[in-house]
C-alpha cells in the first residue's frame, strides 16, 4: 500500500498512529459516507458554515481511508484527528471537499 496521494483524484493524507493513509473519495466511498452522515451536499455546507461536527468529520475520514488495514479502527481515526487538531486535518478536508463539489 502506497501513501501517496493522488490530488487529481481529490486524495489526501492522513497521519493515524503514526502512518501515513491515504484517503480517497472514491464512489464507494461516499456512498457509505452518505448513509451514515445524510446527503453530501448538506455535508460540504455545514463545512462552510463551520458547523460540521467531529463525529462527522472523522466518519467521512474512516469510509474515504483507501485501503483501510482490518486493524484500524474507527476510534483510532476521531483520535487522530483530535491529536493533530482541526488545523492539521483542514487541508484534508478541504480537498475530500473540492472532490464532492466537482467531481473528476
Amino acid at each position: 500500500m502506497s501513501a501517496t496521494a493522488n490530488p487529481l483524484r481529490g486524495e489526501a493524507v492522513l497521519r493515524i498512529g503514526g502512518t501515513a493513509h491515504v484517503l480517497r473519495p472514491s464512489f464507494g466511498a461516499l456512498v457509505a459516507a452518505e448513509a451514515e452522515l445524510g446527503p453530501l451536499f448538506a455535508l460540504v455546507e455545514r463545512a462552510a458554515d463551520g458547523r460540521l461536527a467531529l463525529g462527522e468529520l472523522a466518519g467521512l475520514f474512516w469510509h474515504c481511508v483507501r485501503d483501510r488495514p482490518a486493524e484500524l479502527t474507527r476510534e483510532a481515526v476521531g483520535e487522530a484527528v483530535v491529536a493533530q487538531g482541526l488545523a492539521a486535518v483542514t487541508p484534508a478536508l478541504r480537498m475530500l471537499l473540492g472532490q464532492i463539489l466537482q467531481g473528476r
